[in-house]
């Protein structure tokens, strides 16, 4: 149905104020000009508006077969589970079947993420590459001939270099710790550059003298090492356990289990739990999560911004200045490619001026 040219101007408008408080006044009316000025010419309908039913079933059984394609593939659960559940959303949100789904669908529901979603374009691209390769393997199972996909571009990203702790900040985190299974996680993680969920997943079986079997990304295996400090903290901390947990650091019991268990201790000892076998899960990993709240309580203590991810960013800083090789910092951290390995990096100007004195001649 054409749209007069009264609502050819409401939408104009309604563009604009969309626009508004990310671009300022003064670029908002000149991008009402435009519009006015390159719309004049053209005559505008409205897309029908019949009510589509969204076949859910359809999509869940195009997308199993997609998982299980990447199953095979030898992908994680951890990254199945991301597949899954971000096209699920996806495909309930644009609510057309997967073999209906064009690329101006795609770009819709890209635009209404951006505008409306409130997510980081990071979110997005990732939205972007996870559709990509499910329209890539129903090019190649010819269940579609056509890539919607071919006519969508990642969103350009300004990747923003991020602060290392300081010298300062680590000490007076180290100096507030007060028992030793949360100075063992402080001290691997500062030794070792692992990511969280890989020291979740230590087992006792692969810490061999002063280096750790370490599975990483996408099924990765690496050794990680472990510093003096790293060492003797996981020592001490070895000497408290008495249970036979095949991990590092095992988990909890429930808080319920573990009140009834007690029978009335105070609740602040419960950071010692990992000394009494009782309140040990049997055969199961501290999670991600608590090692995480450990280190961003650990952080608040002291007035540092503090989180896991952190260390890693630290331990390659720290060793780039001191004369570490990139490449191998890189093969430290895990990381397929250098650049990866460059947005971790806080280097400052003083750090490019000590490295041209001791190397340029």
């Amino acid at each position: 149905m054409e749209v007069s040219n009264e609502e050819k101007n409401d939408l104009i408008n309604k563009i604009v104020i969309s626009m508004w408080d990310e671009i300022g006044e003064q670029a908002a009316k000149r991008l009402q000009a435009a519009l006015y000025v390159n719309l004049s010419g053209y005559e505008l309908k409205k897309m029908s508006t019949e009510l589509t039913v969204y076949d859910e079933q359809n999509a869940v059984d195009y997308l199993k077969k997609f998982l299980i394609a990447k199953k095979i593939k030898g992908c994680t659960d951890r990254t199945l589970h991301f597949y899954g559940t971000s096209l699920k959303k996806i495909f309930a949100t644009i609510s057309k079947s997967p073999m209906e789904i064009q690329a101006d669908d795609i770009r819709i529901y890209i635009a209404n993420r951006q505008i409306k979603g409130n997510v980081s374009l990071t979110t997005i691209n990732n939205e972007i590459r996870n559709l990509s390769s499910f329209y890539e393997w129903m090019q190649k199972e010819e269940i579609r001939t056509k890539n919607p996909m071919n006519k969508i571009e990642q969103i350009k990203v300004y990747k923003k270099q991020k602060e290392a702790f300081t010298d300062m900040e680590i000490e007076k985190m180290r100096g507030r710790i007060q028992d030793n299974r949360t100075r063992a996680i402080f001290e691997l993680l500062l030794s070792t550059w692992c990511r969280v969920s890989e020291i979740a997943q230590i087992r006792l079986s692969e810490i061999d003298g002063d280096r750790i079997l370490i599975h990483g990304k996408g099924k990765k295996d690496r050794y990680a090492y472990m510093n003096a400090k790293a060492l003797f903290a996981v020592k001490e901390y070895l000497k408290e356990r008495r249970d036979l947990n095949p991990f590092l650091f095992p988990k909890m019991i429930s808080l319920l289990d573990a009140a009834q268990k007690r029978k009335g201790q105070p609740q602040s000892e419960c950071r010692f739990f990992y000394r009494d076998p009782e309140l040990i899960e049997e055969n199961n990993h501290i999670d991600k999560g608590t090692i995480e709240s450990i280190i961003r309580k650990l952080g608040r203590s002291v007035d540092v911004v503090a989180h896991p991810h952190k260390f890693r960013r630290t331990g390659a800083t720290f060793a780039l200045r001191t004369g570490m090789p990139i490449e191998q910092v890189s093969k430290i951290l895990g990381h397929a490619n250098l650049s990866v390995t460059q947005i971790y990096l806080d280097l400052h100007e003083e750090d490019i001026r000590n490295a041209h004195e001791r190397y340029v001649r």
